[in-house]
């Protein structure tokens, strides 16, 4: 007899709640080792591989992909402990048995399935086991319920098949994800009623979306068509014009992952934060000159080259230690300050998945190279999807670059619980009055959004106006560095 353990999507840490299944990493029947990772999803925060803490053979998936699990609930089931050599292809001389408990022993399991975590267990190779060729006696065995784990004998493929009740009836309903289930009883939808259009007539998240679609047409249509019984005639209806197109369906997307995550953010910091925003023009030309020099002495072989974004988190930093009230948030239960020792230095990056904000650690203690390597680091990670929830939290400030987009001026919203954000337009040729006589010159707008509850304007105004001073004069930052 083997044990079919039920593993559940963990607490990925960080206040997550949901995660999106992105893509399965094995299948049904395929033979997994202990921690080895079995689904890829996609949080608020980042897109993570979840590995299982059971090593066996899986025998049932819960979700499909692009459906949203909550924590908590099951994402499939293994079966460990089985040792029946004929579960296995011939002439595999009982080596199933010992894919089948992962190397560490029957119904062993790590104890710990947080992502970046686990035993370290040797993994063993993916491989599906084959059912035996005389099944006709054997009833496909249906996968359980979602509760504590349980002891039932091994199946040999289950059918994605609930059973359950459905809208006050009793049946076998096609259908997998607790989230589809839930989605159909909050709406009344029969899910009997609906053909799937997964594998095996498999019910997923869109044929339910479309019911509920149907529905509310059909219900708008009724109650539409009752109000007209109901209303006096006044007159002819209108001749309809030949041509006239009927009108469009609005689209209705999901606010949930990156998207939901940024937008409970901004409305947050809304709600929350008393912001105001400040701004000046600034000459750059000489900071971009002082970039040129520094990225001509590095020699064609010198390492990296020195970005306009790494001297401006430069200048921020200096600008933090002269005004530490700006590097601070609020504890609005203790209704305190809380001015915050290091400058973990918040940069927005705009990627296929939305917009994020990869965090630099301890930025104060950095150079402007050290801090463009990190940069550059981050900004790779952000653009293939592999940031961690820990690399996308913690700011203490935040530099928001808008001015890659072509744009000169904004009023950024402040990334919550931050007191402040710099934002930094596109720097371009436009005339100016240098040393008394009109040139054109190298022109930036920076716009400063900050918390009014943690400084006045005058604070923020000698922070904003340092920044510019180190843009038109990079020598003032050499008392610093």
């Amino acid at each position: 007899m083997a044990q079919v353990l039920e593993f559940k999507l963990p607490d990925l840490g960080e206040g997550l709640t949901e995660a999106e299944i992105v893509r399965w990493l094995v299948e049904v029947g395929d033979v997994v080792a202990i921690d080895q990772p079995v689904v890829e999803v996609e949080t608020a925060k980042a897109m993570v591989e979840v590995p299982c803490p059971y090593g066996g053979v899986v025998t049932a998936r819960f979700g499909e992909e692009g459906s949203e699990l909550p924590v908590g609930a099951p994402l499939l089931t293994v079966a460990v402990g089985a040792t029946d050599a004929s579960s296995a292809s011939p002439g595999d001389d009982g080596a199933a048995a010992e894919e089948l408990s992962g190397g560490s022993g029957s119904g062993s399991g790590s104890g710990n399935v947080l992502v970046g975590y686990g035993t370290g267990a040797p993994a063993a190779r993916r491989r599906r086991i084959r059912p035996e060729r005389n099944t006709a006696s054997a009833a496909p065995a249906a996968p359980p319920a979602p509760a504590a784990p349980a002891v039932v004998s091994a199946p040999s493929r289950p059918a994605p098949v609930a059973v359950g009740e459905v809208n006050g009836r009793q049946g076998p309903v096609a259908v997998v994800s607790p989230l589809v289930r839930r989605l159909a009883r909050q709406h009344e939808i029969d899910l009997r009623g609906l053909t799937g259009s997964g594998p095996d007539g498999l019910i997923l998240r869109a044929d339910v979306d479309s019911a509920i679609r149907r529905a509310g047409e059909a219900g708008a249509v009724t109650e539409a068509a009752a109000r007209t019984a109901a209303e006096p005639v006044v007159a002819a209806a209108p001749t309809a014009q030949v041509g006239t197109a009927a009108p469009a369906t609005a689209e209705r997307i999901p606010l949930r992952g990156v998207r939901g995550a940024v937008a409970d953010k901004l409305s947050r910091s809304r709600t929350e934060i008393p912001d105001a925003t400040c701004w000046v023009d600034a000459d750059a030309t000489e900071l971009m000159a002082a970039r040129a020099a520094m990225n001509a002495a590095s020699g064609p072989s010198g390492g990296p080259k020195v970005s306009v974004l790494a001297l401006l988190a430069r200048i921020c930093t200096a600008a933090l230690a002269r005004y530490p009230e700006l590097n601070s948030t609020v504890d609005t239960a203790a209704r305190e300050i809380v001015r915050l020792p290091g400058v973990h230095l918040g940069f927005a990056a705009q990627t296929e998945r939305g917009l994020v904000v990869p965090v630099v650690r301890d930025a104060h203690t950095r150079n402007a190279e050290s801090i463009g390597a990190e940069i550059a680091r981050l900004t790779e990670l952000a653009r293939t999807g592999k940031l961690s929830p820990a690399q996308l939290t913690g700011g203490t400030f935040t530099l928001n670059n808008y001015g890659v987009f072509g744009v000169d001026g904004s009023t950024p919203i402040i990334n919550h619980p931050e007191a402040a954000m710099l934002g930094v337009g596109r720097i371009m040729p436009k005339p100016w009055v240098h040393n008394g006589e009109l040139a054109v010159r190298q022109v930036v707008q920076l716009s400063l959004t900050f918390d009014h509850r943690v400084c006045d304007g005058g604070t923020a105004g000698g922070f904003l106006r340092y920044v510019a001073d180190c843009v038109e004069q990079p020598a003032v930052l050499l008392r610093t560095l």
